[in-house]
């Protein structure tokens, strides 16, 4: 693991699998965040990718490095880690919804209250070019362009995944 300070609330993390990157083949491109900020975090997104490689409902594209930083809403709590997941799937935007909710369960998240400390959180931020606005979910993820959480490890993706471009529309 290497750890890069950017400024005194950011800190950068790189692991065997944050960041990295492979070739796109078809399906859906989707932008996923994830969060967490109780026990291991960086261990549990470790076991996330390896979880995510493992899916036939899912394919990984690439990873952007870990980004340590201070929570928002609740503050009285740990820091975060967050960083953000590109994956490809056919799946449309609900069964994708249900998928990564059935996916936080599996890793222990428990809602106890908004912006509450999680073991981990899956955000889809953007799913293809749609956007859609329904009870369960509002694409692109609302408020993305004010999370540092999104925007600092955005960053770092690269030009074939480039989910920056996109962004530029919403």
């Amino acid at each position: 693991m290497i750890t890069k300070k950017l400024n005194d609330q950011h800190t950068l993390i790189r692991t065997a699998y944050f960041p990295c990157s492979l070739p796109a083949e078809s399906g859906h491109p989707v932008l996923l965040g994830i969060g967490g900020n109780v026990g291991d975090v960086v261990r549990r997104f470790e076991h996330l990718y390896h979880y995510l490689k493992r899916s036939s409902l899912v394919r990984i594209i690439e990873t952007a490095p870990i980004l340590k930083n201070p929570p928002f809403g609740f503050t009285e709590q740990e820091d975060f880690y967050n960083s953000l997941i590109v994956i490809e799937t056919l799946l449309r935007p609900k069964a994708l919804l249900r998928y990564v909710l059935r996916v936080e369960k599996i890793f222990g998240r428990k809602r106890l209250f908004k912006d509450g400390p999680r073991t981990l959180d899956i955000d889809i931020i953007f799913y293809d070019n749609v956007a859609m606005e329904t009870k369960d979910l509002t694409l692109p993820h609302p408020g993305w362009r004010e999370r540092d959480s999104v925007l600092v490890p955005m960053q770092y993706l690269s030009n074939k995944a480039d989910f920056r471009h996109q962004a530029k529309h919403w």
